[in-house]
């Protein structure tokens, strides 16, 4: 009796993780399916900006942004490493965290690098490694990136960049690759480099009534902070497949218990059942010894 009822608490246990673990599967099915949508959006918003810069490029009347000063020996770099907030993927931060050590020891001696983490998770790994981020901000638990913090980081590194205290900025997260796969990836996002967009030939020229520089500068920003956002649900795609995965897998291993402690605890029942039959047979003389 003892280890029949061991084995039902054991099934009530898994029976009431089971129903979790499928919730967390599907919310992170969700949220990663979200992130791919809003990602779709960005990349046409970026293409509509792109489409306009290349209208105003040749109303340039002076150098492009783009093209700063020679700089003195000793560059200031930025390395943003986006990881994750929560749990549940611990290899998924130890992915991004050694390939972002990777690109550290890359740069030459003598370049200033400032680290910088988004992800709580991120930052204790990299901690653990003796490493201290002299920037981190936490993510949100139950919401993908907002699109303020990808303001907030451009206008930073942007001001930085035109007071020449900041030279480079790269960015280096998972970034998603087919179906339910990732891989660490580094993104350089200062000095912009804006890519080429066919432009259609029409009969009447765009009338611009802005400073075109003013407005080329404006336009660099806002490219910028859409392209940094792409890179953060990007990053959370790359999650939320890491999450699904692992839950996915904790899910058919919990239903495979399952079925296993059912039968179990069938045979269990039919081996106490037996039992009892043969003592109260055993009790009434009815079950003896064999004569000699």
């Amino acid at each position: 009796m003892e280890e029949l009822e061991r084995l039902k608490a054991r099934l009530e246990n898994i029976q009431a993780v089971e129903p979790i673990l499928g919730a967390l599967r599907t919310i992170s099915l969700g949220s990663r399916l979200l992130a791919l949508n809003k990602g779709r959006s960005v990349e046409q918003y970026s293409q509509r900006l792109l489409r306009i810069l290349a209208l105003i490029t040749p109303y340039l009347r002076q150098c492009s942004p783009t093209q700063r000063q020679e700089r003195r020996p000793g560059e200031s770099i930025a390395l943003l490493v986006i990881g994750s907030e929560r749990g549940l993927c611990g290899a998924f931060n130890d992915t991004v965290v050694s390939y972002a050590e990777q690109i550290l020891a890359q740069h030459a001696v003598g370049v200033k690098v400032r680290l910088m983490t988004l992800g709580s998770r991120t930052q204790r790994t990299f901690r653990h490694r003796e490493r201290v981020p002299v920037w981190a901000k936490p993510l949100s638990v139950t919401a993908l990136p907002p699109y303020e913090l990808a303001v907030e980081l451009v206008s930073e590194w942007l001001r930085g960049y035109e007071q020449y205290e900041l030279d480079i900025v790269e960015v280096v997260y998972n970034a998603p690759r087919g179906l339910m796969r990732y891989e660490p990836t580094v993104v350089r996002l200062l000095p912009p480099t804006i890519p080429p967009v066919p432009t259609e030939e029409s009969l009447f020229p765009p009338i611009i009534e802005t400073e075109p520089l003013g407005l080329y500068i404006r336009l660099v920003q806002l490219w910028l902070t859409a392209r940094l956002y792409q890179i953060l649900l990007e990053s959370a795609v790359a999650e939320h497949t890491a999450r699904y995965q692992l839950l996915d897998g904790a899910t058919q291993n919990a239903e495979r218990l399952i079925e296993e402690f059912k039968l179990s605890l069938q045979v269990a029942r039919q081996e106490a059942i037996t039992a009892e039959m043969l003592d109260l047979i055993s009790g009434a003389g009815l079950i003896g010894p064999r004569p000699t």
